[in-house]
């Protein structure tokens, strides 16, 4: 027993496990903070980016033009834009597209160990 070595740890083990001590990458579970946090936020970077594009781009217009006064200047766009994203928010098929890239990215982070900025670090460098 004396040459035993054993690896404690404060998370549950179904978040220490796998091959990197990163959690089972087949664990399709999420936790609390996930669903509050983390995919609502890719969802904001996905609806930002893919899906409001047009209003995202003409809010940032106004705000460069306005600079201080782009609160008073820019609600108009604000609004347009908060109206594109909530209508993103509440489409089921869409926050399903979310839950799946984020269930999907997270496990190929626990499989490998790299993160998705890593890679896209690694694939620019190149």
């Amino acid at each position: 027993m004396a040459n035993e070595t054993h690896k404690t740890s404060i998370l549950h083990e179904k978040y220490a496990s796998g091959p990197h001590g990163l959690g089972d990458p087949e664990d399709r579970s999420l936790r609390r903070v996930e669903i509050d946090v983390m995919i609502p936020k890719k969802m904001r970077e996905i609806a930002r980016d893919e899906k409001c594009t047009d209003v995202v781009e003409k809010f940032t217009e106004c705000c460069k033009n306005n600079s201080i006064l782009m609160t008073f200047k820019c609600r108009k766009e604000n609004a347009a834009l908060k109206q594109c994203l909530t209508r993103w928010y509440e489409d089921e098929d869409f926050k399903n597209r979310c839950k799946e890239e984020y269930l999907n990215e997270r496990s190929e982070y626990r499989r490998t160990g790299v993160t998705q900025k890593q890679k896209q670090r690694l694939a620019t460098s190149m």
